[in-house]
């Protein structure tokens, strides 16, 4: 029995909720077979299913379709995670910390000050995205 991409991922616990996971479809975050996906579309066994979310892009294969959320435990019966090591490892990358001192009582900053720490924001922003083929 087929059931739909955003029913599947949230009861496979990859979303939270089903709106999350519906939302993510229609973002272009989630893909079947390589290709983007509408919330509606069906998976089958075999499918194989990536979704990003932050900078890691997970990867699975369809084991069985399943429309009930499952406890952690079992998820494994009906979703194998193929998710490369280097893709988890974007989650235990060492964030940079910056320390930007300002003597007290000087107030709010300046124009100047505030696009100078803008920049260094941006500097050091992560902004993952899809691999393209």
């Amino acid at each position: 029995m087929p059931v739909r991409i955003d029913k599947w991922l949230w009861a496979v616990r990859a979303y939270k909720t089903r709106t999350d996971a519906a939302e993510a479809c229609r973002s272009e975050r989630v893909r079947i077979n390589g290709a983007y996906t509408k919330p509606s579309r069906e998976v089958n066994p075999g499918d194989l299913v990536s979704f990003r979310k932050g900078p890691v892009t997970y990867t699975y294969r369809v084991l069985e379709p399943v429309s009930n959320r499952q406890p952690a435990k079992n998820v494994a019966a009906f979703a194998e995670n193929l998710t490369p090591q280097e893709e988890l490892d974007k989650l235990n990358v060492p964030r940079e910390t910056i320390f930007i001192s300002r003597d007290r009582g000087t107030g709010r900053p300046t124009k100047k000050e505030r696009r100078e720490i803008e920049g260094l924001m941006d500097d050091i922003s992560y902004l993952g995205g899809w691999e393209e083929d």
